[in-house]
């Protein structure tokens, strides 16, 4: 039987693999015209199986460890004579530590035999692999990694559009896979370098200060957004190849977000995701039962990277690792409910069991439309009147503990307490009342009772104003219509929530073209020559010293 379509994970070298049938004798002819796999490693048994299972016009991904890529002997010889047909479209170079029971990076095998005789009928310079490093877009998850949205979506995109990114993909053409000097290994790192520049230290800069023009240079994707910016932070030194910052350290960060072409790139940025927003959020107002989550997702996702995929300094991934993530978290869950019952926000009961087995109202609460954005939306005065009510009972806890501080210790005012609360401070005060000497310890505990007696007033104050809040929340669900109910859950939940986060992608810009250049100035701001200096004043301070106290050093 042959298919269409084959993927496949199976078990990493494996060692039994020809357990129980020889080989040289199969009689389906898996390894003609390949070799057969070393007897212990069963990783070209399952790849030449599955070639042997697809159809003519069939194609196929195989999970296998890296080491198919670059292994020799007769492992070799069978991924030389695999090439040689043309059978392998792409293949995409995972991070390690993915799998669980080994830690070692995998990679996927493309194949496709569809495209294959068309492929043998082009020059060597024409055909080849299109090979993909993805090994270094993971997150952790406990003590494995795990590929993110926005990891899987750019492996997609890359690998469908044949796109060449710098030190993450390209085609590589069979001549090259060819040449004697690779003969046949497709080890990714031999194409596709994807190592980091390495941060050189220049020692003209340590010896006479400045800062190198080629590291302010690599700051080049920023200066094309902010032109102007770069000759506000930095001069030119009058050594060639040389800068001098013109702002000190510690203004960096203050130049940098006051700088005009920073705050116009802030402002076009708000433009591009307002646009977006208005946008989605008139898709969004209209799902309604019945609609289909997985299409709402996919095209709300799709549009946000079509929107910022020509934006400088911004990685559309990034944006859309933060749509994925809040879908996950939130948005999943409401768009289902909203595809099952509609536009109805319900409030419930939150009932749970004690340690006795008997259920305790704990509140309520409403999925859709949490009780939060009801009061935010409606309620905004009486919500800043508790917070208020709050602040001040914060200043009074504040009160209590500085009186607390000033009159603790062995020898103070409260030492004579077992205990410095209500209780305890209204027994010594009836205790000393009558004592005349006693005027400031009975001072300082009046004013001890009198802040607490404050706060506890506030404390009333402050859930009696909580409990009628509350209140107006819970009866206000039922007055709300479905326009209302869509007005909120899409931009003050969903909206609101996406454009947080989403903001954070400039912070990161900004945070990170702040630090790169406090870095290069603290690197070279103390000269070799500067600093022998400074050593050598604090010798004559220390020879001077030392004198004094009859001291002398030859």
């Amino acid at each position: 039987m042959t298919f269409d379509y084959v993927s496949s994970n199976p078990p990493f070298s494996y060692s039994a693999w020809g357990s129980g049938f020889t080989p040289s004798e199969d009689p389906y002819g898996r390894f003609s015209g390949y070799g057969i796999p070393p007897d212990k490693n069963g990783d070209y048994a399952f790849l030449l199986h599955i070639i042997k299972s697809m159809k003519s016009t069939g194609k196929g991904a195989v999970i296998l460890p890296h080491g198919v890529l670059f292994r020799g002997n007769a492992e070799s010889e069978i991924r030389k004579n695999i090439l040689k047909q043309c059978l392998i479209k792409g293949i995409i170079g995972l991070p390690a530590n993915l799998f669980y029971g080994t830690g070692i990076p995998a990679c996927i095998i493309i194949l496709d035999k569809e495209n294959a005789t068309a492929q043998l009928e082009l020059p060597e310079s024409k055909r080849g692999i299109f090979m993909i490093d993805a090994s270094k877009g993971f997150m952790k998850d406990g003590n494995k990694n795990r590929l993110r949205e926005q990891d899987i979506h750019k492996i997609v995109d890359v690998f469908n559009k044949q796109l060449k990114l710098e030190k993450y993909s390209r085609f590589v053409s069979y001549k090259e896979i060819a040449d004697p000097k690779n003969d046949f290994n497709l080890n990714i790192p031999r194409y596709i370098d994807n190592q980091e520049a390495e941060d050189l230290q220049d020692i003209s800069s340590h010896l006479l200060g400045d800062i190198p023009a080629a590291d302010i240079e690599a700051l080049g994707n920023y200066w094309k957004v902010y032109p102007g910016l770069k000759s506000v932070l930095f001069g030119e030194s009058k050594r060639k190849g040389y800068c001098h910052p013109k702002v000190e350290k510690d203004k960096v960060k203050e130049t940098i977000f006051h700088n005009k072409e920073f705050t116009g790139f802030s402002e076009k940025m708000d433009k591009v995701f307002t646009g977006w927003k208005s946008k989605t959020g008139d898709y969004l107002r209209g799902v309604k039962q019945g609609s289909k989550p997985k299409e709402l997702i996919r095209k709300i996702s799709e549009d946000l990277l079509d929107t910022y995929s020509d934006i400088s300094l911004i990685d559309k991934y990034d944006i859309y690792q933060h749509l994925m993530n809040y879908w996950a978290e939130v948005m999943q869950d409401d768009a289902y409910i909203v595809a099952i019952d509609g536009w109805k926000a319900e409030p419930y009961r939150i009932l749970l069991k004690n340690t006795k087995g008997k259920e305790v109202d704990k509140g309520w609460t409403c999925d859709l439309l949490p009780p939060a954005i009801i009061i935010d939306a409606f309620f905004p005065d009486k919500k800043k009147a508790i917070e208020q009510l709050e602040s001040d009972r914060e200043a009074l806890a504040a009160q209590l503990e500085e009186l607390e501080e000033a009159n603790g210790g062995e020898e103070g005012i409260f030492s004579q307490l077992e205990k410095v609360n209500k209780a305890f401070v209204q027994k010594r005060l009836k205790e000393i009342k009558a004592d005349k000497t006693a005027k400031d310890e009975i001072k300082v505990l009046e004013e001890y009772l009198s802040i607490s007696e404050k706060s506890f007033d506030l404390n009333g104050k402050i859930k009696e104003a909580q409990e009628e809040l509350d209140k107006l929340a819970f009866n206000q669900y039922k007055k709300l219509s479905e326009k209302e109910i869509k007005e909120l859950v899409v931009n003050n939940k969903w909206m609101n929530a996406i454009e947080t986060s989403v903001k954070t992608e400039m912070d990161r810009i900004s945070q990170r073209l702040t630090q790169r250049i406090k870095e290069l100035i603290e690197r070279y701001e103390s000269p070799l020559p500067q600093i022998n200096k400074e050593v050598e004043a604090l010798e004559e301070k220390v020879n001077a010293h030392l004198a004094k106290m009859g001291f002398s050093i030859i």
